[in-house]
């Protein structure tokens, strides 16, 4: 198969021009502080349709024929794909149908149809390609693939140029990873140069290294909160670019992500979405692993905010900043006092509390139960709130 050339993604920036953003990079002290060397991020998460998505959908449709323009397109998408494609088919003026799980995050489904995309939702993600391949072979609109095609990697690599030109001494380059589109187009812009390219993946869905093990793109089950790389099955396209051109494939935990996430928002004033916290996890997770400047491309921004609230919890409870705790006292006067003037002695901020009579638990008789919900300074503060209240006699678990 031959690989898209450095020379096909300055073509493809060339008819990118205007239609897609020069988005910022910024270095990041808190990275830098864990890592040791610099550390930039690269903020496709504040390009239009809030992803690099726009970039490879639109040069895939403009490298249509006016005939299979006038057929229309057709994609398959939770979200930021069905996006990009929506508006670069509004922008060259042909028709977009999207097929999306009825699961999908409510914003990104109307942002879609506002895009000037038709949307019809299907029950799940796999339907949706299954929907959308059925529907180009019967109304011979052009099915988009979300990673899959030459075009569509060359778009995504403009990402690659102009990070080269941003950060001319960047030595490493941490993109994340689902089906491989942006990581095979940084790869083809930027190898080349030297630069080393590594990929981040969600463990939970990690389909790139069986697939590299075995020589070929192999299926996987799981589940990840970082829907934007949840792809079972690498593409060949992308397989092929990958085995010949990423230095490196490393897989990063929910709790990892959650915590980019959190990373993000608080640290760097960046609303990120999970998928594109993926490359800021895989940093902090391995420090001084890679030769700085090291660039992390966030990929995205668009997120649910019902899903923002569980990620923030869960980044805040990895970060041992936000704990559950139980605890188990004696049901008289004075008692449940003295356990909450414990923890703010020991510095705990107390966020709820629910107080429960156990009967029939078979607890001994005259003994409750306390949920304590706390705010901690970290997971040392948490575990010095626990001996605390430990060291007085009660009986305390985390939840």
């Amino acid at each position: 198969m031959e690989l898209v050339r450095p020379a096909d993604v300055a073509a493809a920036r060339d008819a990118l021009a205007g239609v897609v953003r020069e988005t910022p990079v910024t270095p990041s002290r808190a990275l830098e502080a864990v890592t040791g060397g610099p550390v930039l991020l690269k903020c496709e998460n504040l390009q239009r349709t809030g992803s690099f998505k726009i970039r490879g959908a639109y040069r895939r449709i403009e490298r249509l024929t006016p005939d299979e323009r006038a057929a229309g397109v057709v994609a398959a998408s939770a979200g930021n794909h069905a996006q990009g494609v929506a508006l670069a088919a509004q922008l060259l003026g042909t028709r977009a149908t999207v097929f999306m799980p009825a699961g999908a995050p409510l914003p990104k489904i109307e942002a879609t149809g506002e895009y000037g995309a038709e949307v019809e939702l299907v029950d799940t993600l796999d339907e949706t390609f299954t929907a959308a391949t059925a529907y180009a072979q019967r109304t011979g609109a052009v099915l988009i693939h979300p990673f899959d095609h030459p075009d569509i990697v060359a778009g995504q690599g403009t990402v690659g140029l102009e990070i080269l030109e941003q950060v001319p001494d960047v030595a490493t380059i941490v993109v994340c990873t689902g089906g491989g589109g942006l990581l095979s187009g940084i790869a083809a812009a930027c190898a080349p140069a030297g630069v080393r390219v590594v990929g981040a993946q969600a463990a939970g869905l990690a389909a790139w290294p069986p697939s590299l093990d075995a020589g070929a793109p192999t299926s996987v089950a799981g589940a990840t909160i970082a829907d934007g790389i949840a792809v079972s099955r690498p593409g060949e396209v992308t397989f092929a670019h990958v085995r010949a051109l990423v230095d490196e494939i490393v897989t990063v935990g929910e709790e990892a992500i959650a915590r980019g996430v959190l990373r993000c928002l608080e640290r760097e004033k960046l609303l990120v979405e999970p998928a594109g916290a993926a490359a800021v996890a895989a940093v902090a997770e391995n420090p001084r692993r890679w030769p700085a400047p090291v660039v992390a491309v966030l990929s995205g921004g668009n997120v649910d905010p019902m899903l923002l609230v569980d990620i923030v919890r869960r980044g805040l409870v990895a970060a041992g900043r936000y704990a559950a705790l139980r605890v188990r006292l004696t049901d008289r006067p004075g008692y449940l006092a003295d356990v909450l003037r414990r923890v703010g002695r020991a510095g705990g901020n107390v966020v709820d509390v629910e107080h429960r009579r156990l009967t029939g638990s078979g607890a001994a008789p005259g003994t409750v139960d306390v949920a304590l919900t706390l705010e901690a300074r970290g997971h040392d503060h948490r575990a010095a709130i626990l001996a605390e209240l430990a060291g007085a006699g009660y009986e305390v678990a985390g939840e």
